[in-house]
């Protein structure tokens, strides 16, 4: 049966809209008609997954989408190379083939990379059509589903093409983490260790205490990770949604794992991992500057090492390609990378006057 165990909101309310949505955590909810039938009651429906989330738990939610209209079902090739505007292309001419409405609404069935696309082809279908982002792994469902960022790469970088566009709501079902493969998990666990990291000094605590239940996927652990990852990111992108203050926070780790990711070209490291090297980095850099005690990057390497996330970068990757690939990232603003760090454990910081110099040093070391 399914179970319904926490319902969280995005609080984007103004003068001018309400774009707030609920974030609902369970299990058994993308079988959950209850949970369906007032999304899609009269409306047409076009669902996006991947060749590979598809055959697991397309046939479960298309049977629960009782009382929809036209369903159209888009099935991308998976993986991160494949987020490219060549996608977005085949989602919106399934749309337009089949005659869908602006008051359509887009499903996105998958890990981040469908739920940015689905996110991206939404915003841009007929000028703005509603999406529900239902995560299946466990990274997407405590980051890439809930904020509203969307969009695809470019060979210059990572999420280079995009713009925010809110979901109306986040469908997070825990069963789907049953299947999802080891490397996957681990990836996921990179993003929840940030949180605590950047904004929980007591949830980073809790996290190295109970690296081997989240390891072995303890239930209770894991219900209560995603609770509090959810909790902590809603009410960042509560605060700011476009990410022009504090928002800026939670890409801590990203601009050095974002490197990693072009370098090698888009679908070698997964962007868990990839962050997951880049967070030690970034760590690193705080101590350098005399911000943090050296004892939070031992405790993170610990963590990754015990999961099995990487802590440093490939060894065939040199600190000037990093730079390199750096000064191609989104962060930058006036010419000049911004770096994340962390002023102590629990707060981070946009760090000012970073060179070169420090970078390849905590590259290097």
């Amino acid at each position: 049966m399914p179970e319904l165990l926490h319902t969280l909101h995005v609080d984007l309310a103004s003068a001018t809209a309400d774009r707030s949505y609920p974030i609902q955590i369970g299990r058994g909810l993308i079988a959950d008609v209850s949970i369906w039938q007032p999304l899609v009651e009269g409306r047409g429906v076009i669902l996006v997954t991947d060749d590979q989330v598809g055959p697991l738990y397309g046939e479960a939610v298309k049977a629960a989408l009782t009382g929809a209209g036209q369903l159209t079902e888009v099935v991308l090739p998976a993986g991160e190379s494949h987020k490219d505007m060549t996608s977005i292309q085949q989602i919106l001419d399934a749309a337009l083939a089949d005659r869908h409405e602006r008051g359509s609404l887009f499903v996105a069935l998958g890990g981040g990379v469908v739920g940015d696309m689905t996110g991206f082809a939404a915003a841009c279908f007929l000028r703005g059509a509603d999406f529900v982002q239902v995560p299946t792994t466990l990274l997407a469902q405590v980051d890439s589903s809930v904020g509203g960022k969307t969009g695809v790469n470019h060979a210059m970088g990572k999420n280079l093409i995009g713009t925010f566009h809110q979901p109306q709501q986040v469908v997070i079902d825990l069963a789907t983490l049953a299947t999802l493969p080891a490397r996957e998990y681990a990836a996921g666990l990179a993003e929840i260790i940030k949180y605590g990291l950047i904004r929980d000094a007591v949830f980073f605590a809790w996290l190295i205490d109970n690296v081997e239940a989240l390891k072995s996927r303890d239930a209770a652990a894991l219900a209560f990770a995603i609770e509090r990852s959810c909790a902590i990111k809603a009410a960042v992108v509560a605060a700011d949604e476009r990410e022009g203050g504090v928002r800026a926070h939670l890409n801590f780790g990203h601009t050095f794992g974002h490197a990693i990711e072009r370098i090698q070209g888009y679908g070698d490291w997964l962007h868990g991992e990839a962050v997951a090297a880049g967070m030690v980095l970034a760590s690193r850099l705080s101590v350098h500057r005399g911000a943090l005690d050296s004892q939070v990057v031992d405790q993170l390497t610990a963590f990754n090492q015990a999961v099995g996330l990487p802590v440093s970068p490939p060894a065939d990757i040199t600190a000037q390609a990093m730079l390199e690939a750096m000064g191609s990232d989104k962060k930058v603003s006036g010419g000049k990378v911004r770096y994340i760090v962390l002023a102590h454990l629990g707060e981070a910081v946009v760090a000012e006057n970073v060179t070169d110099d420090d970078i390849a040093r905590v590259i290097d070391a």
